[in-house]
């Protein structure tokens, strides 16, 4: 497996993380293990190269559930209850982007949320 594919999906879920002011010891503790996991998964399914990027941000997004709670949270819906933006296409790839589970809406990019 090409080492960049990770360098690249640990990149642009930790660009989230910084721009939603979550990159925290855990949170990139997190994103390390979602790593080192998806490199075992990408290994055994070289075909699955589009995935990984998609299948890390989920892979945080669900080990913060447990310790920060809803990440990343929907910027873009002014009234409503709080909510969260998912990975779209549900195995994270290819091309996979943020989508406000309210809406349907796509928020950003994986690597291109923004601050609010």
């Amino acid at each position: 497996m090409d080492a960049n594919l990770l360098l690249d999906a640990r990149a642009r879920v930790l660009a989230d993380l910084t721009a939603r002011q979550l990159a925290t010891a855990t949170a990139v503790s997190a994103l390390d293990e979602a790593c080192e996991s998806r490199q075992w998964w990408a290994d055994q399914w070289p075909a699955g190269a589009d995935y990984v990027a998609g299948l890390v941000a989920q892979d945080v997004q669900d080990a913060l559930f447990e310790t920060a709670g809803r990440w990343p949270l929907c910027l873009d819906c002014a009234s409503g209850p709080v909510h969260s933006l998912y990975i779209q296409p549900d195995l994270g790839g290819p091309d996979p982007v943020w989508v406000c589970e309210e809406t349907g809406a796509v928020a950003a990019a994986l690597g291109f949320l923004h601050r609010r």
